[in-house]
């Protein structure tokens, strides 16, 4: 028997996943989590090498709880948060923490870059819009702030790029460095209709482009294991995604008009547009879903950087809940609607993404009172989540030019009944989960199997299986309609 290991790294853990390459069944998953740095407000870091050891455990875990053999493992897959920057040499030593996709600092940067009016051009060449959340002003950081970076500069030791970059280069032993491009769509450093790194972009965030890696596309050989302690060498390394991309792909999302919605850190709804680009009037963002011999698959995104990260400030800030799965049972208990009818949950902890766009937001809790209690929160925290995916929904229906009647869900929190009931009743359409809601690490399984030539394109379908459907409670539907314009209008009057 033969294996695909996926590895998935995320912004707070590390996930390998294993599936066999008879079927495609999971055989054996593991997560390790790691440490969140916050040296600021509203800065947000990770170390590099606690990253690295996090996929060194997950991969050695997997493989022993499973009992394979290593050298069954015939590819690997990568899929990875995306934006989130890092700096390092030629050792493959961090030259600084990463710079994660949630970290605001930049915000002055861009809203001085905005004033220059290079917005339009910046748009139209990325299908992005100013702001921190994207890797461009994250770099020019690091080469204005870090003194190791302007080191390396200097000596001609410096690399820099995303996740899946530092994961290739230290999976090869240093000799890939390589990035693909779905993770290059999101640094802001490339043209879309190119898919390679633009002159004028780089000449507008004064970056080099010698430090940068060469872009290849989603479904290719990107090097083989090499000098490491927990896998043996030669494993080829045939896919790499960003983690929304390869969530779409696990959800059977590579043709046009494919949709889903992942419930993770933040939450993000991808629809898939085909070859054709479609720039957003509605404050979303245009990126690439994959890039396949060539060609590029592009995708409307919604970003909401605050989904389950909200529910973990409940859990690990105000302590009152000890598990993230106890907001279910404790929002159910709430039957009279009208105990939380005035109370509003704004989960803008690193600001607003998609469609507000709004760097320097802050949370709020509206609408307290002396009987509120904290069930009233975690229930107004999850109201809170499905009304900005609704907002999402809504700006994507208007882009598309699409009535929305169902959602495909994934990721840890879609595991909530009581939050998919909401996401029903809200946005008023059928939510669909699939048995395995980990399709972001099983997506760039598939897509190694794709890379190795072992599957094709249509062959996703047959492993993608239907756990539950979700429909609206009419009983509430009206309710929640009101709530939701209420919510969206002191979203709009405080943001």
């Amino acid at each position: 028997m033969s294996y695909i290991l996926s590895i998935d790294q995320g912004t707070t853990g590390t996930t390998a996943l294993l599936v066999n390459t008879s079927n495609f069944e999971i055989i054996k998953k593991c997560n390790i989590e790691f440490e969140q740095i916050f040296p600021k407000p509203g800065w947000v870091e990770h170390n590099l090498e606690t990253i690295w050891d996090s996929v060194k455990k997950s991969v050695s875990q997997v493989i022993i709880e499973s009992g394979i053999k290593p050298k069954d493992i015939i590819s690997i897959g990568i899929t990875n948060q995306r934006e989130t920057t890092c700096a390092f040499n030629k050792a493959g030593q961090q030259l600084h923490n990463a710079i994660v996709w949630q970290d605001r600092r930049t915000g002055e940067y861009c809203h001085k870059l905005r004033k220059t009016k290079r917005e339009k051009i910046i748009k139209e060449k990325t299908g992005l819009p100013i702001d921190p959340y994207f890797s461009a002003s994250k770099i020019n950081w690091l080469l204005n702030n870090s003194k190791k970076v302007q080191a390396a500069q200097e000596n001609n030791d410096l690399f820099i790029g995303t996740i899946d970059v530092f994961l290739l280069y230290k999976l090869t032993g240093g000799k890939s460095f390589l990035t693909e491009a779905t993770n290059a769509s999101r640094t802001m450093l490339i043209n879309l209709k190119t898919s390679d790194w633009d002159n004028e972009l780089l000449d507008i965030f004064e970056i080099p482009k010698n430090i940068l890696p060469n872009i290849q596309d989603s479904f290719s050989h990107f090097g083989k294991t090499e000098c490491l302690d927990f896998l043996p060498d030669g494993i080829p390394i045939n896919c790499i995604l960003g983690d929304q991309q390869s969530a779409l792909f696990g959800q059977a999302g590579y043709h046009e008009s494919s949709m889903k919605c992942t419930y993770g850190t933040g939450a993000f709804v991808l629809l898939n547009i085909g070859q054709n680009i479609i720039y957003s009037k509605a404050g979303l963002l245009t990126t690439i879903a994959y890039r396949y011999k060539g060609q590029s698959f592009y995708a409307l995104e919604g970003s909401c950087y605050i989904a389950g990260a909200a529910i973990q400030w409940l859990r690990d800030k105000l302590n009152i809940i000890t598990h993230s799965s106890e907001t279910e049972k404790i929002a159910e208990k709430i039957t009279n609607l009208e105990e939380t009818k005035d109370i509003f949950f704004l989960p803008f902890f690193t600001g607003i993404g998609s469609p507000h766009w709004n760097s320097e937001a802050k949370a709020a809790i509206l609408g307290l009172s002396r009987d509120s209690n904290k069930s009233h929160i975690v229930k107004a925290c999850l109201e809170g989540i499905a009304f900005s995916i609704n907002d999402l929904l809504t700006a994507m229906s208007e882009d598309a030019k699409i009535k929305i009647e169902s959602l495909k869900v994934d990721g840890g929190a879609c595991a909530n009944n009581f939050l998919m009931n909401l996401q029903s009743t809200i946005s008023n359409i059928k939510i669909i989960r699939p048995k395995n809601i980990e399709t972001t690490a099983y997506g760039t399984a598939l897509g190694a199997a794709i890379g190795l030539e072992l599957i094709e394109f249509h062959d996703i379908e047959k492993y993608w299986k239907e756990d539950q459907i979700f429909s609206p409670n009419i009983d509430q539907v009206d309710y929640y309609s009101e709530k939701k314009n209420t919510w969206l209008h002191y979203v709009k009057k405080i943001y």
